[in-house]
This record gives structure tokens, sequence and C-alpha cells, in this order.
């Protein structure tokens, strides 16, 4: 399947022009007039496309649409383009994800140079947020028990500390951390760490056991 380009611009022989050039490198094209009309055709081909998008464009700006793309959790790269380039648009652009942005007239090496590059860093933050994802519903389909021992395991607890936190046995904290390895499909504590890592669990608090949070330490 080739790669999608999706050009937000309002200039219509920009757009033509452009999406003819892409057309004959091998690219898809989808074009829209303003950011009002990519949004109610949101594309979501996040791992095989680009937005390419013009700065200044009536109501919905280009920064404003990036900002809109951002709070609905896109993962489109885009590419910007300006006739006007200033340092301070820039840095917000960047700051906020955007690729790259490339003052008009553009070269078309350069312009072509620049897709290549969104949309090869698109594929690789998608296949992250698929792995990640992946993640999470493995994670999400552990009993509430074994989520409790999981979270315990990670932050380097022993069998009989998360026994006594959450009230039961050696033998039976040690079944539910067998069990919760098998069905995320790993072997080793450092794997079980990295998950945690990962899915941003060691950044709070463990789940409690019922009785207000974490109990003290078992007697030595």
């Amino acid at each position: 399947m080739s790669a999608t380009v999706h050009i937000v611009d309002d200039d219509p022989s920009f757009r033509t022009s452009t999406g003819r050039l892409l057309q004959a490198c091998g690219y898809a094209v989808t074009l829209y007039e303003s950011g009002e009309e990519l949004l109610a055709q949101l594309p979501t081909d996040a791992g095989s496309s680009c937005i390419l998008l013009d700065v200044r464009i009536p109501r919905l700006s280009g920064p404003e649409l990036q900002a809109c793309l951002n709070d609905m959790g896109s993962h489109l790269p885009i590419v910007f383009l300006t006739g006007h380039g200033d340092i301070s648009t820039t840095v917000q652009v960047i700051k906020a994800g955007a690729e790259d942005l490339l003052t008009k007239p553009i070269g078309k090496e350069k312009l072509l140079a620049a897709i290549e590059r969104a949309i090869a860093g698109g594929r690789v933050r998608q296949e992250e947020h698929d792995k990640h994802e992946a993640l999470r519903r493995l994670v999400n389909g552990l009993t509430p028990r074994e989520r409790q021992v999981f979270e315990r395991v990670a932050r380097g607890r022993l069998n009989k500390q998360i026994a006594y936190e959450l009230g039961s046995t050696e033998r039976t904290v040690k079944a539910h951390r067998r069990n919760l390895m098998e069905k995320l499909g790993i072997e080793s504590l450092t794997e079980l760490v990295l998950i945690a890592e990962r899915l941003g669990m060691l950044a709070r608090p463990a789940s409690s056991n019922g009785q207000g949070g974490a109990a003290p330490a078992p007697p030595a």
C-alpha cells in the first residue's frame, strides 16, 4: 500500500500542483482546503502517512489544528509549510511534535526528503504505540490480586513482604506470581520490571489491599 500524504492548504493551485507531484512520486494524496475539513474526515493511518500542513490557513490555523490533533491523541506526523517563516512559530510547532517546517517555495528533493522522514518517524512511533497498548492489554487481563502482586514484585518486594502486605501466604503469592508471568509471556524479573516501567506503573503508588494503603514491612 502506498503511503498517503494529507495536504491541508487554502491555496487551491498549491494543493493541486503539490498533489500531482507527490502522486507522480508514488504517494497516495488527499487534499483539504481547511483544518476543519481534515478533522471531519480524520485519517487514522498514522503508520503510513503524514500531514503536509500550511501554517497560515483561515479560521483554524496550522498550529491550532496541530493542537487539536494532539488533544485527540493523533499520531499523524506533521510537516509544516509556511511562506512567512519565523523563529517563534518554528519553535512552537516543533516543540508540539512537528517533524519539520519548510518555507515556500520548496524544492522537490527537499519536500520529498521531509515527507520520507516524517513517514518513517511516524511508523516507528506507531509501532511503539502498538507495543505499549499490547502490554497494557496484557496487564489489564490480570486478576486484581495478580495485579497487586505484579506491582509489588516490580518494586522489589520479597514474596514474604508481599504476603504480609496482602494478608496472604508466601505459597499463594508464589502461585499468583507464576500465573501472572505466564499471562504476560515473560520468564524473568527483569522483563517484569521493564513492563511496569514502560506502563508508568512505578511512578504511582501500588494498588492498596483495601486497608487504606500499603501495610508496614513485616517483622524480621
